[in-house]
């Protein structure tokens, strides 16, 4: 299970002070008609597909249904810019994902939005493990071995991202900082196209969701040296990770969160996180969710907040490290 302070500990301060705005949002029907929720990414992604999941179960306690919108592209500036620029009603939500909230801000010299000004936060909504896979002919089992590897073949070794400037690509500048060596970046457009090279070995090595490469592994085609999560996860619990082989830096997950147009009344906001909270706390989405690697994340608008605007300050040290910068 991934762990991070900031999301599990519970603040009763904060529930109380839900409480009041939660109970007039009750009283004045909200929702009353379908909530659209944006997202950055094109339809049949997995992250879509949960989101579609989760408004089954919203639907269902609240009568009203999830519409999801996919505006992809941009990094995520479009589907931001979209729901900056809606009513703030309550109507219109974003689903923010990790590259949006806490790594856009330190990639783009010029960014559109400002996640604490321009949205209010709803909820944290799952985290996924990532792994360091490495095609089946790499000579390690483990990432010493690994970096041993690497260094004796300077210039030679690469690694693939499932895209450039967001978590899987700075794993690898992470790693090749903290290891001194020189993995070659090679991104690409989402995991499944990150995933085929890999196994053809058009790369060495990938930074990719667990769950993409479980198959490949337990075929012998491919192998996992370490899991980016602080513990060990249960799909895969003979991997170690990284902070167990001596790089506690590496503590990386994908996630994605819920937020509202800055100005939505609290009241709303109470109501919304109330109702996604049922819905990633029921039976039905844990039991959807575990065979894909997902962990339903249920948190209060306060929790996601301090959430996030810690991450964002971890990544500005590998966004700089790296000398990435976006282009618009």
């Amino acid at each position: 299970m991934i762990q991070r302070r900031t999301i599990v500990t519970a603040l009763a301060a904060a529930g109380t002070s839900l409480a009041w705005p939660l109970a007039r949002a009750q009283q004045s029907g909200f929702p009353d008609r379908p909530v659209r929720v944006v997202v950055p990414f094109a339809a049949g992604n997995t992250l879509d597909n949960a989101l579609r999941q989760v408004g089954e179960v919203f639907k269902a306690n609240t009568g009203q249904p999830i519409l999801v919108d996919a505006k992809p592209g941009g990094s995520g500036i479009i589907a931001a810019q979209t729901v900056m620029q809606a009513p703030p009603d309550g109507y219109t939500l974003l689903l923010c994902n990790t590259s949006m909230f806490t790594i856009n801000p330190h990639t783009f010299t010029s960014l559109p939005y400002d996640p604490d000004k321009h949205f209010k936060p709803v909820s944290n909504f799952l985290g996924a493990a990532m792994v360091m896979a490495v095609h089946a002919d790499v000579p390690a089992s483990n990432v010493a071995e690994f970096v041993k590897w690497t260094k004796a073949n300077p210039g030679k070794v690469s690694f693939a991202s499932f895209t450039a400037g967001n978590s899987s690509h700075f794993a690898g500048v992470i790693l090749n900082k903290r290891a001194g060596i020189d993995m070659l970046h090679v991104p690409f457009n989402g995991t499944p196209p990150a995933v085929t090279a890999l196994l053809s070995g058009t790369v060495n090595a990938a930074f990719v969701p667990m769950m993409a490469v479980k198959q490949h592994v337990e075929s012998g085609k491919l192998k996992v040296l370490a899991i980016t999560t602080p513990t060990r996860s249960s799909h895969m619990p003979n991997l170690a990770t990284f902070r167990e082989q001596g790089y506690p830096d590496m503590d990386i997950f994908i996630w994605a969160g819920l937020a509202a147009p800055a100005g939505t009344p609290d009241a709303i906001v109470a109501r919304l996180n109330t109702e996604f909270g049922k819905a990633l706390r029921s039976q039905e989405i844990k039991d959807k969710w575990y065979p894909v690697g997902f962990e339903p994340l249920a948190t209060t608008p306060q929790e996601f907040q301090s959430f996030y605007q810690a991450e964002s300050a971890r990544w500005a040290e590998a966004v700089k490290i790296s000398g990435f910068k976006a282009t618009q």
